[in-house]
C-alpha cells in the first residue's frame, strides 16, 4: 500500500507565486518561474497543481518533460500536447515561422525549405506561437502556460529556447514554468543567470517544516487533525528530512511492516518504528516490485535500465513476455503506483518518480545492469535499423552502461552528426564532445580523428572558431589517426572560410597557405580555396599576385572568383559555384550593374537546378538590392523578403530586412526603417552574424544622420566599432552618414572632409558600396566650393556608378553648377530637371539638393533659386531640421524674397521634445496620447483626418525611439507629468 496526501501542504508561498504568474499571463504580461528542488521535494506536484488551475481558468496548457538530449524534445512534446487535439495553428501572423516550427510540429513540415533553422530562429518561432496560443480563446486573451519539467535533463537547444523566452515574454500572454534539480549544470546556470537579469523568478523548494510534515501525514492517513500517533509524527519529522516523497514512503513502509495499523480508535503503533533510512525508499520500491512476481520484476528492472520513460515494444522484446503477460504486469505495476502512462496515447510509460527508477537500478548488480543494457541495445537495433532519431542516443547510453565504451562513443558520434545535419548545433557539439572524450584509447585513433573532423565542423557552425582551430591542429599527421589529404584540405578550407565570415582574415590566410602547401605547387586550384582567396585578396589579407597596387586588388579578386565559379561548375560543386557567382557579382558592379545581375542570375539558375533553397533566397535578395540601386524601387526586394518569410529562413529574412531598412532611410521612410532595424538588431547580435549586425548598426546610424540627429548617430557608430567595424568593408558608410549629418547641420566643410576620408579609404581598399558620395554628393560639394573643374566632374560622371539614381541626383546638380557658372543656363536647367527625375524616390536628398544648388544659382544668376529655397525650407521645417530651414530662410532674405513667418506654436513645445524634432502639430497629437485617445478621437479634436493622425503617430514613434504606441503613450504621460510640474504644459484646443 502506498499512501499519498490528497492535499498539498506547506507550499502556500509557491502556489501564490504560480497563481500570480497565471494571472499576469491572462493580462498579457508574461513571466518566467523556475522551481528548484531536490528529488521528491514536490516540484512535480506543484507543476501539476499549476497546470490544473490554468486549465480550469481557460488558460492553454502546453506540458513537456526533459529526459533525453534529443534536440527540442521537451518543447516539441509541449506543443504536441496542445496541438494534438486543437489542430495546427492557423494564425496568419505565424506564416514566416512555419518552417522553423515544422521541426517541432509535423503538420507544418514542408517539402522544400532553406537550411535548418538555428536554435535562435526556432526560439523566436516558439515565442510567436505561444503568444498566438495565449491570444486565442473565444475572442479573448486567456493566456498560455508552457510547463517544462526536469529541465536538468534538457538538451542544449531546449535551454536556448527557454533562455530566449525568459528574455522576451514580457508583454505577451505567456507564463513559463520550469522545474529542475539544484545540482550544478547548464540548466541551473540558465535559471540563475535569468534571475540575475531579472528575466525570471527562481524559487527553491525548501524541506517541509515539522508542522507541515505532521499535517501531510494526517491528510495521507485521513487521520484527522491531532489524531496521528505522536511517535509516528516524531519519526517522520526526524527521518524524512522534510521531503514529501520520503514522508509517503516511510508511512507506506510502516504500514507494510504492520507497525502502524488502523484500528477502531484510529491509527495505532503496534511495534518498533525504527526504520532504516535512507534505505527505506529503496526497500519500499523493491518490496512493491517483488510482490509483482518474477515477470513484473523483470519488466520493471529492464525499464529502469532503459530510463525513466520507456517504450513497451522494446521492453517486451527484451523480457520475452507475451502480449497478455505484458499487459497483466503493466496493470499490476500501475496499481502498485510504480509507473504510469506517459501521455494520453502511445506505447510509452514512465516511472511515477525518478527515485523509483533509481531504486530499482540500485537493486541490480553491475553485471546484471550490463547484461540488460546489452540486450536492450540489441533489441533497439533490430527494431529500428540505422537507429533514427533518439534511438541512436538511447543505444549510446545503453552501450556505455554495458561497458562497451567504443560502441557507445561511435553512437554518440552518430547522434552528434545527425544533430548537426538537422541544425541542432549545440546538441551536436555536446554529443561529439562526449564521443571524443570516450575515445581515449590510442588504439581507437582513427575513430577519434573521424569524430574530431565532425566536431570541428560543429564548432564552426556554433561560432567557436578558436577551439575548432585548436582541435584541427591536434589531428595526427601520421599513424592510424591521420586523415587523407583530401579530407585534411577540405577541413582546413572550411576553417579558412569560417575565419573569413567572422572577419578574422589573418587566421583565414594562415589556413589558406597551409592547404596550398599540403596540396603542393602542382595541384590544381580548388574552387573552394579560390573563393576564400578572392575574399582575402579584396580585403588585403593576401597580396594580389602580380598586382602590388592596393587599387588593383579587385582585379585579382575578380580573376580568382571567376576561376572558382568556372571550376566549381565543371566539378559539379553547385554550392561553391553559387558562393563564387554571388561574390563575383559584387565585384562586377564596378563595370556595370547589368554584368553584376548576369552573375547573380547564373548563380540563381544553379541554385534552382540543384534545389539549394538558401542560395536561391540569398541571390534573389542581391538581385533586389541591385534593382533598387538602379531604379530606386523596392518591389523586387520585397518579393524576395516575402519568399524568405515563406521559407522560414530568419537569417535571410534579417538580411533582406537590413537591406530594406537602408533603402527606407534613403527613401525618407524613417518610421519604416526604425521598425525594420528594431526587428532584427537584437536577433543579429544574438546570432553572432557580424556582417549583418554591422550593416544594421550602420543603417541605424544613417537613419539618425538623415534626420540630423548627431548624438544618436554617434552612439550607433560607436557600437559598430565595438563590433570590429574598423576592419569591415562597410566602413565607408560611416563617413557617408557623418557627411549627410554635417550637411543637415549646415557644416559643409565637415561634410566634404568626411567624403574625402571615404574617398581615401576607397583608394586604398576596393569598395563594394557605391552610395558613399564619390560619384554624386562629393562632386556636388566640390563644385559648390569651386575646388572642382568640369574635367574632374566628367571623370566622376563617366563611372557606371554615377548613373545610379541616388548618385545621379547629386551628379546632375554638380553638372548644373558648372554649367550655370559658365553661363549656360539652358544646360544647367536641363541638368536640374534630370536631377529632379533621379530623386523621385528620395525626398530628403531631393530637398537637400535644392537647398545646395539654389545657393549657387542665386550667386551665378540662373534658374529659380527662390522657388527651390521655399520648397526646401517648407520640407526641412516640417522635418524638424532647423539648421537647413534657417539657412533657406536666410538665403531667401538675401534674395529679397518674402519669408514665411512660422507661427505654429513651436515655442510651446518643451525643449527636450523640440530637441527630438517634434513639431507643434506633433506635440498636440503627443498630448492627446496621454489619455490614450484613438486616431479617430484625436482627428475629431484637432479637425484633421485619421490618416494624418496616423502619420503623426508614426513620426512620433520614429523621433522618440519608442517601439510601439503603448510605449509612446507611457512616454507622453511621463513627459507631461514632468512638464506640468514645471508649469509649462499646454493642452490642445
Amino acid at each position: 500500500m502506498l499512501v499519498t496526501s490528497p492535499v498539498m501542504v506547506g507550499r502556500g508561498t509557491e502556489l501564490a507565486l504560480l497563481e500570480t504568474g497565471l494571472a499576469a499571463a491572462r493580462q498579457g504580461e508574461g513571466q518566467a518561474v523556475f522551481l528548484l528542488g531536490e528529488a521528491g521535494i514536490g516540484k512535480s506536484r506543484l507543476a501539476t497543481e499549476c497546470a490544473f488551475r490554468a486549465f480550469s481558468s481557460g488558460t492553454a496548457v502546453l506540458r513537456g518533460r526533459a529526459g533525453t538530449t534529443l534536440p527540442f524534445r521537451p518543447i516539441a512534446e509541449a506543443l504536441l500536447s496542445h496541438f494534438r487535439f486543437a489542430g495546427p495553428p492557423t494564425d496568419a501572423k505565424l506564416a514566416p515561422y512555419r518552417t522553423a516550427l515544422g521541426s517541432l510540429l509535423p503538420e507544418w513540415r514542408v517539402a522544400e525549405q532553406a537550411a535548418a533553422p538555428s536554435p535562435v530562429e526556432t526560439a523566436e518561432a516558439v515565442l510567436r506561437l505561444l503568444a498566438a496560443v495565449g491570444e486565442q480563446s473565444a475572442g479573448q486573451q486567456a493566456g498560455c502556460l508552457l510547463l517544462v519539467e526536469d529541465l536538468h535533463d534538457a538538451d542544449a537547444e531546449t535551454l536556448t529556447v527557454l533562455e530566449y523566452l525568459c528574455d522576451n515574454i514580457r508583454g505577451l500572454p505567456v507564463f513559463l514554468l520550469a522545474t529542475l534539480r539544484p545540482e550544478a549544470g547548464p540548466a541551473g546556470d540558465l535559471a540563475r543567470a535569468a534571475e540575475r537579469r531579472r528575466s525570471a523568478v527562481l524559487t527553491e523548494l525548501r524541506p517541509l517544516a515539522a508542522e507541515d510534515v505532521r499535517a501531510m501525514a494526517e491528510f495521507a492517513l485521513a487521520a484527522g487533525t491531532g489524531l496521528l500517533p505522536e511517535p509516528v509524527a516524531e519519526q517522520l519529522v526526524r527521518d524524512a528530512g522534510g521531503n514529501p516523497f520520503v514522508v509517503e514512503e516511510l508511512l507506506s513502509s510502516m504500514i507494510a511492516a504492520e507497525v502502524l495499523r488502523r484500528g477502531a480508535d484510529g491509527w495505532q503503533v503496534c511495534g518498533d518504528l525504527g526504520i532504516d533510512v535512507p534505505n527505506t525508499v529503496m526497500r519500499s520500491v523493491a518490496e512493491r516490485a517483488a510482490r509483482l512476481g518474477p515477470g513484473g520484476q523483470m519488466l520493471l528492472k529492464t525499464a529502469a535500465v532503459f530510463g525513466r520513460r520507456f517504450p513497451l515494444p522494446v521492453i517486451q522484446s527484451v523480457t520475452g513476455l507475451t502480449g497478455r503477460e505484458l499487459l497483466v504486469q503493466l496493470r499490476a505495476s500501475i496499481d502498485a503506483q510504480l509507473i504510469s502512462p506517459s501521455g494520453p496515447v502511445g506505447d510509452w510509460y514512465e516511472f511515477r518518480h525518478a527515485l523509483t527508477a533509481d531504486a530499482l537500478r540500485a537493486e541490480l548488480l553491475p553485471p546484471e545492469r550490463a547484461a540488460i543494457a546489452t540486450r536492450t541495445a540489441d533489441a533497439i537495433g533490430q527494431a529500428h535499423p540505422g537507429l533514427p532519431g533518439e534511438w541512436c542516443l538511447r543505444v549510446a547510453e545503453l552501450r556505455l552502461t554495458a561497458g562497451d565504451t567504443r560502441s557507445a562513443a561511435l553512437r554518440y558520434a552518430q547522434a552528434g552528426t545527425e544533430a548537426l545535419g538537422s541544425g541542432a548545433v549545440d546538441s551536436a557539439v555536446q554529443l561529439l564532445d562526449r564521443a571524443h572524450d570516450l575515445l581515449a584509447d590510442p588504439a581507437w585513433g582513427a575513430d577519434r580523428s573521424d569524430v574530431v573532423e565532425q566536431l570541428v565542423n560543429a564548432l564552426i557552425e556554433r561560432g567557436q572558431l578558436d577551439r575548432a582551430l585548436l582541435l584541427a591542429e591536434n589531428i595526427p599527421e601520421a599513424g592510424p589517426g591521420r586523415l587523407d589529404t583530401a579530407r585534411t584540405a577540405a577541413l582546413h578550407t572550411r576553417l579558412a572560410w569560417a575565419a573569413v565570415n567572422v572577419l578574422r582574415n589573418e587566421e583565414a590566410a594562415a589556413q589558406l597557405r597551409y592547404v596550398r602547401r599540403l596540396l603542393g605547387d602542382g595541384a590544381a586550384h580548388t574552387p573552394a580555396l579560390d573563393v576564400v582567396e578572392a575574399h582575402l585578396v579584396l580585403t588585403g589579407a593576401e597580396p594580389a599576385t602580380g598586382e602590388p597596387a592596393a587599387a588593383d586588388r579587385a582585379v585579382e579578386a575578380e580573376r580568382l572568383a571567376r576561376r572558382a565559379a568556372d571550376g566549381a561548375e565543371r566539378a559539379g560543386l553547385a554550392e561553391v559555384a553559387c558562393q563564387a557567382w554571388q561574390f563575383l557579382a559584387l565585384l562586377e558592379r564596378r563595370h556595370g550593374f547589368g554584368r553584376a545581375d548576369a552573375c547573380l542570375e547564373r548563380g540563381l539558375a544553379l541554385a534552382t537546378e540543384h534545389r539549394l533553397i538558401t542560395w536561391q533566397m540569398s541571390l534573389l535578395i542581391r538581385l533586389g538590392t541591385n534593382d533598387f540601386m538602379r531604379s530606386g524601387t523596392v518591389h523586387r526586394l520585397e518579393r524576395a523578403h516575402r519568399a524568405a518569410l515563406g521559407l522560414g529562413s530568419l537569417v535571410l529574412m534579417h538580411t533582406a530586412e537590413a537591406t530594406m531598412a537602408m533603402q527606407a532611410v534613403l527613401r525618407g521612410e524613417y518610421a519604416a526603417a526604425r521598425q525594420l532595424t528594431d526587428r532584427c538588431i537584437e536577433a543579429t547580435a544574438r546570432m553572432g552574424d557580424a556582417d549583418i549586425h554591422q550593416y544594421v548598426l550602420l543603417t541605424r546610424a544613417a537613419l539618425a544622420a538623415h534626420q540630423g540627429r548627431r548624438r544618436e548617430m554617434e552612439e550607433e557608430l560607436a557600437e559598430f566599432h565595438r563590433w570590429d567595424g574598423e576592419h569591415s568593408l562597410q566602413l565607408p558608410l560611416v563617413f557617408g552618414s557623418r557627411a549627410v549629418c554635417a550637411l543637415l547641420e549646415e557644416d559643409r566643410a565637415a561634410a566634404l572632409d568626411e567624403l574625402d576620408r571615404a574617398l581615401g579609404w576607397e583608394e586604398a581598399n576596393p569598395t563594394v558600396f557605391y552610395f558613399n558620395g564619390r560619384y554624386g554628393l562629393r562632386p556636388l560639394l566640390r563644385a559648390l566650393s569651386g575646388r572642382a573643374d568640369p574635367a574632374e566632374h566628367r571623370a566622376a560622371a563617366a563611372d557606371p556608378a554615377a548613373r545610379l539614381p541616388w548618385n545621379r541626383q547629386f551628379e546632375q546638380l554638380a553638372y548644373a553648377v558648372h554649367q550655370g557658372r559658365a553661363g549656360r543656363t539652358t544646360a544647367a536647367l536641363e541638368a536640374v530637371a534630370q536631377a529632379r527625375a533621379a530623386s523621385e524616390h528620395f525626398p530628403m536628398a531631393h530637398h537637400l539638393g535644392l537647398r545646395l544648388v539654389a545657393e549657387a544659382a542665386l550667386a551665378d544668376g540662373w534658374g529659380d533659386p527662390v522657388d527651390w529655397l521655399r520648397t526646401a525650407e517648407q520640407y526641412f521645417h516640417g522635418a524638424a531640421v532647423p539648421a537647413v530651414a534657417n539657412a533657406c530662410r536666410e538665403l531667401l532674405r538675401r534674395a529679397g524674397a518674402t519669408v514665411r513667418q512660422r507661427r505654429g506654436g513651436s515655442a510651446k513645445v518643451p525643449a527636450e521634445l523640440r530637441w527630438q524634432g517634434l513639431t507643434a502639430r506633433e506635440y498636440e497629437v503627443f498630448l492627446l496620447l496621454v489619455p490614450r485617445m484613438g486616431n479617430q478621437e484625436i482627428a475629431q479634436r484637432l479637425y484633421i483626418s485619421p490618416r494624418t493622425v496616423e502619420k503623426h503617430v508614426a513620426s512620433l514613434l520614429a523621433k522618440t525611439g519608442r517601439p510601439n504606441r503603448a510605449a509612446l503613450c507611457d512616454y507622453a504621460a511621463e513627459t507631461t507629468r514632468h512638464v506640468v510640474g514645471r508649469g509649462s504644459a499646454t493642452q490642445p484646443a
